[in-house]
């Protein structure tokens, strides 16, 4: 399809994309592809992690984990930039993206849920085995929902959270989205991660709260947004990238 065609499903639309450097690309191509126009302004930056102390002392004993739990894609790409060897622990991820990205390590994982959020994560390796006296390994993101820990620990688990990466908050580019927003020439702002909805609306006025219609990823992504007063105008059913710009291509079909 030709994006400049009159008759792309998001001819003439306008769309802002928060996430990181390195991984916009997974919405801004699709949108484009549909006819959209889009303006990447990244919300975080991922940095290393203050201390690489934690995690290095994690993966000098990995023959000692039973499980290593994999929540974001950011998470796998951290962690296998430190070992140094491949993992006997069975291996789990959070979605279809980690699953993919763990791939690329040659690597496979042993359970994905059918929703991408911890909690169902928890109930598929409940599911799956007794928790029981297991040792798990989380390396994710220095600042993260305690909601999977909290559930494998209360199930008996030992859970080792290491931090393997930082989200850090990055402001130039969402100054400008944040003019277009006042300006009312944005049809939607797209967010992806709690992290992403908390620094883009950190400095934001009443004005660009009102203005911004947010299509989210999936459920923790909206109770982030309606945590800075913006109620979510779209929401993915599957919590994916391709979910969510389906649902905002849906979104903007009817409104057509």
């Amino acid at each position: 399809m030709n994006p400049d065609a009159a008759d792309a499903p998001l001819h003439g639309r306008r769309f802002v994309v928060t996430r990181p450097v390195g991984q916009a690309h997974t919405l801004s191509a699709p949108l484009r592809a549909l006819g959209g126009e889009v303006i990447e302004a990244p919300a975080i930056r991922i940095e290393p992690p203050e201390d690489f102390g934690p995690l290095d002392r994690a993966i000098a004993r990995l023959d000692a984990y039973d499980w290593i739990l994999f929540t974001s894609v950011n998470g796998v790409e951290a962690f296998f930039e430190r070992a140094q060897k491949r993992p006997s622990a069975r291996l789990a991820t959070i979605g279809p993206a980690t699953r993919e990205a763990l791939s690329h390590h040659g690597l496979k994982s042993d359970v994905t849920p059918e929703r991408f959020v911890a909690e169902s994560l928890f109930e598929a390796l409940d599911d799956m085995v007794d928790l029981t006296g297991l040792e798990m390994l989380l390396p994710r993101a220095d600042i993260a929902r305690q909601a999977l820990p909290n559930l494998l620990t209360a199930a008996g688990a030992t859970v080792d959270v290491v931090p393997a990466y930082r989200t850090v908050l990055a402001h130039d580019d969402v100054r400008r989205a944040m003019s277009l927003l006042r300006e009312e020439t944005i049809d939607a702002v797209t967010f992806t991660s709690g992290s992403t909805v908390r620094s883009f609306f950190t400095n934001a006025d009443a004005l660009v709260r009102s203005r911004a219609v947010a299509a989210s990823i999936g459920p923790i992504t909206s109770l982030a947004l309606r945590e800075q007063r913006v109620e979510p105008a779209i929401e993915a059913r599957e919590y994916t990238s391709e979910g969510l710009v389906r649902a905002i291509r849906e979104h903007f079909t009817e409104e057509n």
